[in-house]
């Protein structure tokens, strides 16, 4: 493992001071005597959050930062830092630590995985959940490398089935805290939010990076003394496309996740685990989607609670209500839609459109966000159309078959939180699931909240 020091890229002169301004204020602070060693400093461990209350703290501290202090050294190539400081200012989803994130992004080194570790067998194994490999990786909050969390950490790669059954291949990272040993008698499955669509964006490979914004919710899992399994989803690392918000290969991603690692060479995750589901936003959509498809596809596994946060019941309606500030949300949608329907891009979009998917695909979601705020979808097809026209248009079935809160989901108990502030996904989508699964009879609770924007996180 190299230093701190030695990890620092030396093809830009302004690549250390880079990656260090995406580092929280309390980081900043505990770090500041000691950049100039060659080892990490003793005392970096004691910033990794502990509690639920700290790890808000963290989250807090990187929010608060002032968008004026944002330059051309914090701010990704081909953003300008006017365009990024007005992102910032119109919306909660987006904060200077963000776009310093992805601005250090562009020069991180390795993730700690092999790097053929991805690639998938000319053969998989028949049954799903099965193991393809293992190895070895690092968990990191920041993308210094300086705040290395104890708990050890697995990539797994495993074999599941999209939705026309085709054999994939599929990555998950476990995380077992430090102290554990023997049987654990539950565990966290967290789905994370979105990530963006290109390979280089999968949590496994993030986390090892320092830049995974679901980090301090995975520490603060980890806190509680609980194994903790983050899935990648199909195509996020591994070959072939990940379909963006996809019912069927999201929910089979988490289950088989599930089922794999219990095969995992020094898991203490096994069959008698009680598995606690977690997600919010794509997250929130692909746990609500294991819980539908988890009779059919997993009866076995031992799923005792699930937690579903801000999640996109109804994609059209989610795609309609979006503003222009998250147009790459709708543009990663667009690129799955395409690829499901077979139906070539230049269909319906016009030049300009198709040369920003192409970029935006190759983004993840801070630096997509900041490179398409404000981008009228209108302005990048054929005639014209918006993109729920589009949508109706070509791909009215494929959204339909990602509609959630109509199937049978185990009986056990939920609980769905939103903000009543939502400006990506409206508060009607959680109330109406909340309500659907509470009139079939299960022990549900819902939390609704006044949380800045699509942030409003419990």
């Amino acid at each position: 493992m190299s230093t701190p020091t030695t990890a620092l890229p030396t093809t830009s002169s302004h690549g250390p001071r880079r990656r260090l301004q995406a580092l929280s204020a309390a980081a900043v602070v505990g770090l500041a005597l000691t950049l100039c060693t060659t080892t990490a400093p003793a005392h970096a461990a004691e910033l990794v959050p502990q509690t639920d209350a700290e790890a808000e703290q963290f989250l807090d501290d990187r929010a608060a930062k002032d968008p004026s202090t944002l330059d051309r050294e914090s701010v990704p190539e081909g953003i300008s830092v006017e365009q990024a400081k007005k992102a910032v200012a119109k919306t909660d989803e987006l904060t200077p630590a963000d776009v310093e994130y992805a601005a250090a992004q562009e020069e991180l080194p390795a993730s700690g995985v092999p790097g053929n570790f991805y690639q998938t067998p000319d053969a998989l194994p028949s049954e799903d959940g099965a193991v393809v490999k293992q190895a070895e990786s690092e968990f990191y909050l920041d993308p210094v490398k300086l705040i290395k969390h104890d708990a050890k950490s697995t990539v797994f790669m495993y074999k599941t089935t999209d939705e026309k059954g085709q054999a994939r291949a599929a990555t998950a990272t476990l995380l077992t805290p430090n102290g554990a040993s023997g049987h654990a008698e539950d565990a966290v499955v967290i789905s994370p939010g979105t990530q963006g669509i290109a390979d280089k964006c999968a949590p496994s490979r993030q986390m090892g990076m320092g830049t995974e914004y679901e980090g301090i919710s995975v520490a603060s899992a980890l806190a509680a003394k609980h194994p903790v399994v983050v899935v990648d989803y199909m195509g996020l690392g591994t070959e072939g496309a990940h379909h963006y918000v996809n019912r069927v290969e999201e929910g089979r991603s988490v289950l088989d996740a599930a089922r794999a690692v219990q095969q995992l060479d020094g898991s203490e995750i096994d069959a008698d685990t009680q598995l606690q589901l977690r997600g919010y936003s794509q997250g929130g959509h692909a746990t609500t989607a294991a819980l539908e498809l988890q009779k059919e596809w997993a009866p076995e596994l031992n799923v005792v609670s699930t937690s579903a946060g801000a999640v996109p019941t109804d994609l059209y309606k989610t795609v309609s209500g979006l503003s222009s500030v998250y147009t790459a949300f709708a543009l990663y949608g667009v690129v799955g839609f395409a690829e499901q329907a077979d139906i070539d891009l230049s269909e319906f979009l016009n030049e300009k459109g198709q040369k920003v998917v192409a970029e935006t695909a190759d983004k993840c979601t801070a630096q997509a966000l900041l490179s398409t705020a404000f981008t009228d979808g209108k302005s990048l097809t054929k005639n014209g159309e918006s993109f729920p026209e589009v949508i109706d248009e070509h791909f009215t079935d494929i959204v339909d078959r990602q509609r959630l809160g109509k199937a049978e989901v185990p009986d056990i108990p939920l609980l769905v939180n939103h903000s009543r502030l939502d400006d990506v996904i409206s508060f009607d989508q959680g109330k109406e699931l909340a309500s659907t699964w509470c009139r079939a009879g299960h022990k549900v609770a819902f939390e609704d909240n006044l949380g800045p924007t699509h942030l409003g996180r419990v």
